[in-house]
């Protein structure tokens, strides 16, 4: 018996390739953050282990590096900032301000 999902197109996503439809996504599975339950290691092309983790369209699963970019951007997400973007742009899902975050140890 064959899987629906094996029919799916597979894309890895990198933070700098993240598009604003692709963060909803992953913002309405895990809307709690991820956790190591929800990473899946894998090696690429080059035989690098990949951690990532998984959402899936009605025509394709994105597996998406997982990060503290991509964890700190998920955690601050709210929709209204990408509502002048097209949600396959790129450009739109800015990197979050690191500083911001390493700040918060000085304290």
């Amino acid at each position: 018996m064959k899987n629906r999902n094996d029919n799916l197109k597979r894309v890895i996503v990198d933070f700098k390739k993240l598009t604003p439809e692709i963060l909803a996504l992953l913002v309405e599975k895990y809307p709690d953050g991820y956790d190591d339950d929800h990473i899946i290691s894998f090696r690429n092309q080059h035989n690098e282990i990949i951690e990532a983790v998984e959402v899936t369209t009605a025509d394709t699963k994105y597996l998406v590096k997982v990060s503290t970019k991509l964890a700190i951007t998920m955690e601050n997400y709210d929709e209204d900032d990408y509502e002048d973007y097209d949600g396959n742009d790129p450009e739109a899902v800015q990197e979050p301000d690191m500083m911001d975050e390493d700040s918060d140890d000085d304290n």
